[in-house]
């Protein structure tokens, strides 16, 4: 027993002083522990595509490995025995065959026509940048006070520019030129991640039940019974939240993407092949998403013609109050259970540390911090005997109401807490 306790403090001593270190590493050291993480992150990257093919494509494994044993079972053997291994080869095999059809067919028919628009903006930018300057000159004309302000700031700031332009974007695009060549490597370096990254997801979906097992087994061994337990729902619960948004919010996201093409063709508007993979990538961006793909692809339009820009923001309008109200709730439902005001600050917060993908996994992160969150003040509450219902603390608290002078004048029955009474707690 006295062996034991001082392990249990040689552990904690051992794991508090490497916090320490690690703390003062982070903030005022040489930050060797966080190179040594990002060197991690980039010797696993092709682990890591792997690992998120692999959760994307589980939904479809499965799908297959029921039908697959389904039909077994009612055409080929009579007493349904088939072995489970050759059941996720068919599904393994048939889900790749699936992504590499859609792939095919859509880089086939989108990829031409994106490099085409491209092409033409390329084309065009003489013709743009005259009409942009024509816009100005006669906004100028038309407005002399406006005119004037523009001379004198163009005059105090000649200077500043002539600094930034030498110093800052001169270097800038030289370095740009070198880096052509650094990006073709690039290109070569992603494309063999992502081949690395398909082989490890197939073993990860052909024996996802044994990493599964495993997994739950180093759990069980590590942590008793009522923590493992505990564990087990957490993980669960935030597997629910991530599959249900990541996986529903990149299908609605290609919906609305080919949904914008094929109505674009229909109304020929200017670029509708890039207009729409921007408006379809953006998407994926909860709440802000639309703004920030309908503002660009507005623009370009309006180079081309600005009645069909107006016709483009209705249309753009319209697809995301379509989006919003029968597609969004059909695919997503309500996978976080947010309010409109968390998902803003979710997405500002990883934004702000993240990027854009700050933004799209800032609200499944923060729904899961929520539920976590959620789950504690309702714990709490449930241990002192209180209501956890919203509705049950407005106006006075629960205590207040029952040391009110209504509370002791009133029967047993009228005194019973929300959470005793169904009725009071539905229509507190």
């Amino acid at each position: 027993m006295r062996q034991s306790r001082y392990w249990k403090v040689g552990v904690t001593v051992f794991l508090t002083t490497a916090a320490i270190l690690l703390f003062y590493d982070v903030l005022f050291g040489q930050r060797a522990a966080v190179v040594l993480v990002l060197h991690l992150f980039t010797a696993l990257e092709p682990i890591l595509y792997g690992a998120l093919m692999a959760y994307l494509l589980a939904p479809v494994v499965d799908f297959f490995d029921r039908r697959i044993a389904r039909g077994q079972r009612a055409i080929l053997r009579g007493d349904g025995s088939l072995r489970a291994t050759g059941v996720r080869a068919v599904s393994l095999l048939m889900t790749w065959i699936v992504i590499t059809v859609f792939a095919y067919l859509l880089l086939s028919i989108l990829l031409p026509q994106v490099y085409k628009s491209v092409l033409r903006l390329i084309a065009n930018m003489e013709n743009y940048y005259n009409t942009i300057n024509v816009w100005i000159a006669g906004l100028l004309e038309q407005n002399p006070s406006l005119e004037s302000w523009v001379t004198a700031q163009l005059n105090v700031y000649y200077k500043d520019l002539s600094t930034l332009i030498t110093d800052q974007v001169l270097p800038q695009a030289r370095n740009l030129m070198s880096a052509v060549g650094g990006g073709v490597l690039s290109a070569l370096n992603l494309l063999k991640n992502l081949l690395v990254g398909a082989i490890v997801s197939v073993y990860l979906l052909a024996t996802k039940e044994r990493c599964g097992a495993y997994v739950r087994k180093l759990v069980c061994g590590f942590f008793r019974p009522s923590q493992a337990g505990w564990i087990f729902r957490a993980v669960g619960k935030a597997d629910s939240i991530f599959s249900g948004f990541v996986r529903g919010k990149l299908l609605d996201s290609l919906i609305i993407g080919i949904l914008c093409f094929i109505c674009s063709s229909l109304f020929k508007f200017p670029y509708a092949p890039l207009v729409s993979v921007i408006v379809g990538v953006t998407n994926v961006i909860p709440f802000f998403g639309p703004f920030l793909g309908a503002i660009p692809s507005t623009f370009l339009i309006l180079l081309d013609s600005p009645i069909k820009a107006l016709y483009f923001v209705i249309f753009v309008l319209a697809l995301q109050q379509l989006d919003g109200n029968v597609i969004g709730p059909k695919i997503l439902g309500d996978r976080t259970g947010l309010s409109s005001l968390w998902v803003i600050i979710a997405i500002l917060v990883g934004g702000s540390f993240f990027g854009v993908p700050g933004m799209f996994f800032g609200v499944p992160v923060f729904a899961c911090l929520n539920t976590f969150v959620e789950f504690l003040v309702n714990s709490r509450l449930k241990k002192r005997g209180m209501p956890i219902s919203p509705s049950s603390y407005l106006g006075q608290t629960p205590e207040a109401k029952a040391v009110s002078p209504a509370s002791k004048q009133s029967g047993p029955e009228e005194a019973r807490s929300p959470e005793e009474s169904p009725e009071e707690q539905e229509n507190p």
